[in-house]
């Protein structure tokens, strides 16, 4: 098992080279290993990522792969992390996509090198490729991030629940901040300072969908009749645009609907501040980070109760859990929560909802989790 003098090889899709959850989980897990682990112990591996795209000088323990031509690259990434497992015979690997156990599989066959994986949500779920169920099989432990992702995994897979461990989403609390109302956005916007404002943060593509924008829309009629002057913004760009635009003059919600389109990440806070609740009613969600950075903003949350924005909302706890099917409860539960009349008086409390995200899902909290199952 672990120890404090644990060698250990990290193995990560990229850091830097592009944005999304898998990359963000990578990025803490990394920032928590180095508080935990000596830089002598520590070895990553980052398939898609050149030397010239990190943003310190090279250092030993960094291994690239991204100069390597595509259609080569995983097969030269796996050889190198082949290469360097042999030849270093690390205590534990840890790889951050279950695609890696392929690989960490054929070396604890032929090093009895042990490893771990990370589950984050839809690569998690419906494995029938043989092998990669046979490499989660021979996993030592399996860090899922929610509750939601890791039963799937043992029911779908059948795999030994003890193996399967949650270890959840964090974020950056300093930059998620409670603030009024941007006055340039609503100035941008053409919005009143008392304008209810819906806010959604997710990418707009096809396999997107599962998100539950088009849920949102389909309530804004409903909600319009409660809270006439309501006004729903999306950021976010992709190719599914065009779509939604469609869909929005065909509903008639011209007027209060804004896509936002592309928002730096030092901009996102601002967006959470303008809006009055954060919805999100997802059906196959992992976990689902921007909750997390929307309550940090002290702002109430609705998402879906059939997948992991369970475990993000703490069941209920830190907002409202909705059917993602049901249009007239997702539009009766905004309605609820925009007039404050919704039943949790947390919700209506955002520095005491601040803190018990912070508490709950905080990097101190996510590097104290993880040094623990290390030691374990």
């Amino acid at each position: 098992m672990p120890h404090s003098n644990t060698r250990l090889h990290l193995w990560i899709p990229e850091l830097f080279t592009s944005k999304g959850g898998i990359q963000s989980y990578s990025a803490y897990f990394l920032a928590a290993l180095q508080h935990s682990i000596p830089p002598t112990q520590l070895e990553i591996f980052l398939k898609n990522d050149a030397i010239s795209n990190l943003p310190l000088p090279s250092k030993p323990q960094w291994h690239c792969a991204g100069h390597y031509p595509t259609s080569l690259r995983t097969l030269l990434f796996s050889a190198q992390l082949l290469k360097y497992g042999i030849q270093h015979r690390p205590d534990l690997v840890i790889t951050t996509h279950l695609n890696f156990t392929l690989a960490a599989n054929v070396l604890k066959r032929l090093a009895n090198v042990p490893y771990w994986t990370v589950a984050h949500g839809i690569e998690a779920w419906d494995i029938n490729k043989p092998a990669l169920r046979t490499a989660l099989h021979h996993a030592d432990r399996i860090l899922a991030v929610s509750r939601y992702t890791g039963d799937r995994l043992i029911q779908e897979q059948g795999l030994d629940p003890k193996k399967v461990v949650v270890l959840p989403n964090t974020f950056d609390s300093d930059r998620f901040q409670i603030s009024e109302k941007p006055i340039h956005l609503l100035k941008k916007y053409q919005l009143q300072p008392d304008q209810p404002i819906i806010l959604t943060v997710c990418r707009l593509a096809p396999q997107e969908r599962y998100k539950g924008y088009d849920q949102v829309f389909a309530a804004l009629p409903l909600i319009r009749q409660a809270i006439p002057h309501v006004h729903y913004m999306i950021v976010g760009q992709g190719s599914d645009r065009s779509r939604i635009e469609q869909l929005i003059s065909d509903l008639n919600l011209q007027n209060c609907v804004t896509l936002a389109g592309f928002v730096p990440d030092q901009e996102l806070c601002d967006y959470y501040n303008l809006c009055d609740v954060f919805a999100m009613p997802s059906k196959r969600e992992g976990f689902g980070i921007v909750y997390l950075e929307a309550m940090a903003c002290g702002k109430p949350v609705l998402g879906g109760n059939q997948d992991g924005s369970i475990d993000a909302l703490c069941q209920g706890k830190l907002g409202a859990l909705v059917d993602p099917e049901d249009i007239s409860t997702i539009a009766a539960t905004l309605i609820q929560i925009l007039q404050k009349h919704y039943p949790n008086p947390l919700l209506y409390e955002p520095h005491l909802l601040r803190q018990h995200v912070i508490e709950t899902f905080g990097f101190k909290k996510f590097q104290a989790t993880l040094t623990d199952l290390l030691m374990s």
